[in-house]
């Protein structure tokens, strides 16, 4: 093993993975899916915020839609 290595001489080249590194983001969660999602991820034996991950993953991968229709009182 050398004492010092000279790097100036090697070529740089963009990171392949890059597209693939988690990007951090602050999101407002209820207590009941923070919970939800804790139980599921200690039976599973994974930290929670992985498994939410992958379950948003997964949505995106079956490019699953919601429905949101916000349903007010019936007028009658």
């Amino acid at each position: 093993m050398e004492a010092e290595y000279d790097f100036s001489k090697l070529k740089s080249r963009k990171n392949p993975y890059a597209s693939k590194l988690k990007k951090p983001v602050t999101m407002r969660l209820s207590e009941d899916v923070i919970s939800y999602f804790k139980e599921m991820a200690e039976e599973e034996g994974v930290p929670y915020q992985s498994l939410i991950n992958l379950y948003l993953r997964d949505c995106v991968s079956q490019h699953r839609k919601i429905d949101i229709s916000w349903k007010g009182p019936t007028k009658g």
